[in-house]
């Protein structure tokens, strides 16, 4: 096949594989929305200080929007009977996301500078990235230009993974979406260096879990007894609950992680996830490199781009 034809064929595929990713571009905004960092900035900046959980909050609506069908802000979209659309807010793994409130004062100051030009779908990636960084976490430059979605896929939310996975049933959620099971998860799982978790969610561990240090779980069961309030919280990392930082890591190598899930990392014997969890326990730095890429892996899921869905005027409802 002479050279020239290979060429076009190579170009081709890389078109068609690549080209919506390619298109997402930290500059994407520079002549339509230039401010759009320090107008995210401000409002998180603000909010921040009567609740300094919004940013695991909003970077918890970031990835569970992520896995279902890509960065699409599909999980925004409330029950809407006339356009056929059935939020996935009302799934068991979305019904205690808690960032929406914040996403609509972020997009009420957008539509006020730049009316119609930042999506829904951008606000979580971008938010997340501020929320990280304002706790203590890693700066980057977020790819931006995804465009938000028209539907919802409710019954996509089954992918998201459940705080009561095992760690086989953990990996294939994230195989499935194209992400790394074994650098993106531990990277990614790094996000429960803050934010809060419910006792539901772990109290099945408590006195029964033999990965659980049995100081730690007789803590956890003063929190959450037997019979009480499942929607009791507590921090997800119990040495730094508020900062972002790498401690999480040492919290797995103590046995000391809340999740089943998280400890799973650390625990599950033979598991290529251990290794890792060693490495960011070790190395800070090597943790915030190795986030900020899985964090752009993340965003970089399935985005809608070109004239693909639309820029939503409210998040909550297609236009």
């Amino acid at each position: 096949m002479p050279s020239f034809q290979m060429t076009a064929i190579v170009l081709l595929l890389s078109v068609m594989l690549g080209g919506s990713n390619a298109q997402l571009s930290p500059t994407f905004y520079s002549n339509t929305c230039s401010d759009v960092v320090s107008i995210v900035r401000g409002v998180l900046e603000q909010a921040v200080q009567n609740d300094i959980r919004v940013g695991a909050k909003i970077i918890r609506a970031h990835f569970h929007d992520c896995m279902v069908n890509g960065c699409d802000g599909s999980l925004l979209l409330d029950d809407d009977a006339a356009n056929g659309i059935v939020s996935e807010k009302d799934t068991p793994p979305n019904e205690t996301i808690e960032a929406f409130q914040i996403v609509d004062d972020i997009k009420t100051a957008l539509e006020n500078s730049c009316p119609g030009v930042v999506s829904c779908a951008d606000i979580l990636a971008l938010g997340s990235q501020i929320g990280v960084s304002l706790a203590g976490g890693p700066t980057w430059q977020v790819p931006l230009g995804r465009r938000d979605s028209r539907t919802a896929n409710q019954a996509g939310t089954s992918g998201i993974p459940s705080p009561l996975d095992d760690f086989d049933e953990l990996q294939r959620k994230f195989r499935d979406v194209g992400l790394d099971d074994s650098t993106d998860l531990v990277a990614l799982s790094g996000a429960h260096t803050f934010g809060r978790a419910r006792c539901s969610t772990f109290s099945h561990r408590i006195g029964t879990d033999t990965t659980l240090d049995p100081t730690f779980s007789q803590v956890l069961g003063q929190i959450c007894p037997e019979g009480g309030n499942g929607d009791v919280l507590t921090n997800l990392d119990s040495s730094t609950a508020d900062d972002f930082d790498n401690n999480y890591y040492t919290n797995l190598q103590n046995n000391r992680g809340l999740l089943q899930t998280d400890q799973s990392l650390f625990s599950t014997a033979g598991a290529n996830t251990v290794s890792i969890v060693n490495r960011f326990a070790n190395s800070q730095t090597d943790f915030f490199d190795t986030f900020v890429q899985s964090m752009i892996n993340l965003g970089n899921l399935s985005p809608l781009t070109g004239n693909n869905g639309e820029i939503r005027a409210n998040c909550r409802r297609i236009n």
